[in-house]
């Protein structure tokens, strides 16, 4: 990976990156990288620095070039910021905005209370988020919950967008057609292995959405062909008494033409207006988080836990085979957030809203 330096000013050549961070706890690893806990010190900031060995990357250069150029481009409250690049004979080290609230799941399973309104005003930060790679010709391709953290531990914390290691920057001319990103998450016209847009990733929305408000996925088998055949047909339900109260048109539209973008989404009522409910759902969503998505499932390179338990000491020295059958216990969701989230299945019915992502990151 020689480099010209004039060429990358960006990318500040060291002889040893500890000579500027103290290097503190791994936060996880990757196929070609680990990222460790750093604190600065000049300033005493805390990043979470990338750590990717050159060595192990050898022949695929272009993936972390990718990221890099991807990240480079974009500054949104809502997204994990690039704050550096340092480069030695054997690594690069990028730099990351360290969040240290813990992940999506963590957060609203440890909460005792949680509601629809708290569900939308998530999917409403992600959908601005989205929307603004999506204006800068940018596709995540592998919008998750894993990747969604929440910035601190504060209550009303905002919530971040990571992991830009799939994500692609739109080109006039071009077409995507890569299969890339995680089972469960990936839109229709991926698996098909047809040419894909941008509305991958409100498809992926769409599924977040829906797991935000019942807990449990829409699309599940631990048989990939079987979970894949479902996500092709766009084959999925609202059980009663979860979405009793939900309205008919959809977000999970299977065609990707009458999918509603992002910022389409952002003007539907139940995101731009008052009609979610502040009814108190976590016992019934929390159960079935726990019960259908546990942490060895969700957990990732970035381990947001590790940092959370950082902070928290600082704080302390300083003063099923088949779809997931849900419990009949829970409580009904508004019209609204069914019309959010509701896929047509009989093609009559143009859906009112529709969100796609998706891709298929077989690790």
């Amino acid at each position: 990976m020689a480099r010209d330096k004039e060429a990358e000013p960006w990318k500040k050549q060291v002889n040893d990156v500890r000579d500027l961070f103290h290097f503190k706890e791994l936060l996880g690893t990757g196929a070609f990288s680990e990222v460790v806990l750093a604190q600065e010190k000049q300033t005493g900031r805390r990043f979470a620095v990338k750590c990717v060995s050159k060595r192990a990357l050898k022949g695929k250069e272009s993936s972390v070039e990718n990221e890099i150029a991807v990240l480079r481009r974009i500054q949104h409250d809502n997204i994990v910021a690039l704050e550096d690049i340092y480069e030695t004979v054997d690594h690069l080290y990028l730099v990351m905005q360290l969040v240290s609230g813990g992940e999506l799941f963590d957060r609203i399973v440890e909460k005792g209370f949680y509601t629809e309104k708290d569900a939308s005003s998530l999917i409403r930060q992600v959908l601005d988020a989205v929307n603004y790679l999506h204006r800068m010709g940018i596709v995540h391709r592998d919008l998750k919950p894993e990747n969604l953290l929440y910035f601190n531990s504060q209550d009303e914390s905002k919530i971040m967008i990571s992991d830009f290691g799939l994500s692609k920057m739109e080109v006039s001319g071009d077409v995507m057609s890569t299969a890339c990103g995680t089972p469960g998450y990936v839109a229709p016209e991926v698996l098909a292995q047809k040419p894909y847009s941008r509305a991958v990733d409100c498809w992926s929305i769409g599924v977040i959405a829906y797991i935000l408000l019942c807990g449990y996925p829409p699309f599940y088998d631990e048989n990939d062909s079987k979970l894949f055949q479902q996500i092709l047909r766009a084959d999925f339900e609202f059980d009663a008494p979860y979405w009793d109260d939900i309205s008919d048109s959809s977000l999970m539209e299977k065609d990707p033409i009458r999918r509603f973008s992002c910022e389409q989404a952002l003007t539907h009522p139940w995101i731009a207006g008052d009609t979610a409910l502040c009814k108190n759902i976590h016992e019934s969503v929390s159960r079935q988080i726990r019960k259908n998505f546990a942490r060895s499932k969700w957990r990732q390179a970035f381990n947001a836990t590790a940092v959370v338990r950082h902070m928290r000491r600082l704080q302390l020295a300083s003063g099923s085979p088949c779809r997931p059958n849900p419990d009949h216990t829970g409580q009904s969701r508004s019209s609204q957030s069914q019309n959010f989230t509701q896929t047509v299945n009989d093609g009559d019915r143009v859906s009112e809203l529709g969100f796609l992502n998706g891709q298929i990151k077989f690790l």
